[in-house]
Formats: structure tokens, C-alpha cells, sequence
């Protein structure tokens, strides 16, 4: 099977990055040229031929992107945040529960998940499924990025000169867009305070979320938590977490995981203080962007296919 893909939006971060990612792969791949990147006609039929569509363009960009497919055999993997909590699409963290990657697979529209989510989801929402985290805890998330997540101009600007800084910290109104979306996939019903940070290296994330076992779950302790996590994620390809053995690290480097579509999960405890660290490592740019949609991609492609599937990048 050939199947035709179209990137909406090819020449932004991570659309320049699914590019390397897929370059010499089984895809058809489609991109306009310069001079018809934001034509609409151009747009719409681009995008109406595919098989695959994958957005990577800002929020509203998007919605008018999906408003111009009106061919009903196109499906989409939408990497903005325009549609993470949108009825009628698939969230596309595979990892998310049992049965998610078999719902991406034969969806018609999947929403790529945010990079920051990506991580607090996938450490909370094992531990709220098992009753270790109530929903209504009052958490504070705290994430630092390589300032490509800033986006492309963001990421130029940055290296230039002009916008150079040693630690950013943002979203201190508390509205951050990712808020809602980390709520819904967690499994909370009260929102977290979140506290993302641009540092001063391209790329990596680390995110790190802090508890108190006096106010979890029955029971609920640092090695159980962690038992939790590597039961959840057994057999899991791109999920790893980390030991808590004596020679486990005490440190996390953001750029551990770049180049690649692999998160490492980490659980730290102290027992003396009944006090809990969880921290997540992946690239915002992988797991966090365009390996995540690769990863999509290829469930969504095997999915119609008898010969086996797809092999992975």
C-alpha cells in the first residue's frame, strides 16, 4: 500500500522534523512549494487527495484546515492544540490506557498530544486509574523545555542573539492551553498549577511534579507508585521508567532522549520526609511533537494493511 501523505505546514518546527523522520520511508510524501504554501486553493486540494493529512500549523490554522476536507476518506493527525479536547477526536498517546493505540489506529481524526502533557499525563494518569492519586489533589507541575519549543521564529531568534536567555519562565498567568488537556487525559477534576520554563539548550524536556503521601491514596507510597508505573508500561515501546534502586540516578538530564521517540519516567522518595518526586524526561521535538506523530502515523497506516504492518522509524 502507498499511501499518500500530506504535511500541512512543512517548514515549521515540527514539521521540518517529521520530514527527517519519515525521509526514506514507504510515504508519498507531499508538501507545496513555496509560492503555494498559503494559497487556499492549493491547500484544499492538497489536502482532499491525501490519505494521511497531518497538520503542523498554529491553532487556528488548523480548524481551517480541518473545515477544508471534505473528502470523508482523508484522515487527519492534527498536531496543534486546536483539537485535544474535542469531541469526535482520538487523544494520541498510545500509551494513555489499554485499547488507545487500537483507537488511533481506525480513527478518522487523531489529535496529537501536547509535549508537556505527554509527560504529566503519562506519569498521573496511571496513579488516578489506581486510586494512588485523588483526583481533586492539588498539584503543581513544573516543566523546563529546550527554547525550540518556542517554535521556529522563537527557536531563530533565540539563536541569533536577540532572544537569548539562561532560564524563561512563563505562563504565570496560570491560563496555560495545556492545563485543560492535562486535566482531562490525567484524570483530575480539579486543574494543576502549571509552571513551564524555556532553558538555554535546543531541545529536551524535564518534568517533574511533587507529592505529599500524607494526602494520597491509602497506602500509596514512592516504591508503590513506582510499581504502578513499570507495571503500567510493561511491554510498552517507547516508555521507560526508570529504577529506584540505590544506583538509580538523582539527577535528570533533559537531553537524554532526543533524536528519538522515548520518554523515561523516574520516581524519587523520601520516606523521613513522606515527600514524592515524579520527573519525566523526553524531547519536546519527538515524543513531545513529531515522533509522536510518526508513531500515530504508522498505527493509523498499519491499520489497513494485510501484509504486517508497518516497520517503525
Amino acid at each position: 500500500m502507498d499511501l499518500h501523505l500530506f504535511i500541512d505546514g512543512d517548514q515549521g518546527t515540527t514539521g521540518l522534523d517529521l520530514q527527517n523522520r519519515l525521509r526514506g520511508s514507504e510515504f508519498r510524501i507531499c508538501t507545496l512549494p513555496d509560492h503555494l504554501r498559503k494559497d487556499r486553493a492549493a491547500r484544499r486540494d492538497a489536502l482532499n487527495e491525501s490519505d494521511i493529512a497531518i497538520l503542523c500549523l498554529p491553532d487556528a490554522a488548523a480548524r481551517d484546515a480541518v473545515a477544508m476536507v471534505d473528502n470523508p476518506a482523508v484522515r487527519l493527525i492534527d498536531a496543534s492544540s486546536a483539537h485535544r479536547t474535542s469531541a469526535g477526536w482520538v487523544y494520541g498517546l498510545p500509551e494513555l490506557e489499554a485499547g488507545q493505540a487500537a483507537r488511533i489506529a481506525t480513527a478518522q481524526r487523531v489529535t496529537n498530544p501536547g509535549c508537556y502533557p505527554t509527560a504529566a499525563v503519562a506519569l498521573l494518569r496511571p496513579l488516578t486509574d489506581a486510586g494512588l492519586l485523588p483526583a481533586d489533589y492539588p498539584l503543581a507541575i513544573h516543566a523546563v523545555s529546550g527554547y525550540s519549543g518556542q517554535g521556529r521564529a522563537g527557536a531563530e531568534v533565540y539563536e541569533a542573539g536577540a532572544g537569548a536567555h539562561g532560564l524563561k519562565v512563563y505562563g504565570l498567568a496560570l491560563e496555560h492551553k495545556h492545563v485543560p488537556e492535562i486535566a482531562a487525559y490525567a484524570g483530575l477534576s480539579a486543574p494543576p498549577i502549571f509552571v513551564p520554563a524555556y532553558g538555554s539548550y535546543r531541545q529536551g524536556i524535564v518534568l517533574t511534579i511533587g507529592l505529599h503521601a500524607r494526602l494520597l491514596g491509602a497506602g500509596a507510597t514512592g516504591e508503590r507508585i513506582h510499581d504502578c508505573l513499570v507495571e503500567r508500561y510493561r511491554g510498552a515501546d517507547h516508555v521507560r521508567v526508570l529504577p529506584m534502586a540505590a544506583d538509580a540516578p538523582t539527577e535528570r538530564d533533559p537531553k537524554v532522549c532526543n533524536g528519538t521517540n522515548d520518554m523515561h519516567l523516574a520516581v524519587a522518595c523520601n520516606p523521613r520526609t513522606g515527600q514524592v518526586v515524579l520527573s519525566a524526561v523526553l524531547d519536546n521535538l519527538g515524543k513531545g511533537a513529531a515522533g509522536a506523530a510518526v508513531q500515530n502515523l504508522r498505527l493509523m497506516a498499519a491499520a489497513g494493511r494485510t501484509d504486517g504492518g508497518l516497520a517503525a522509524v
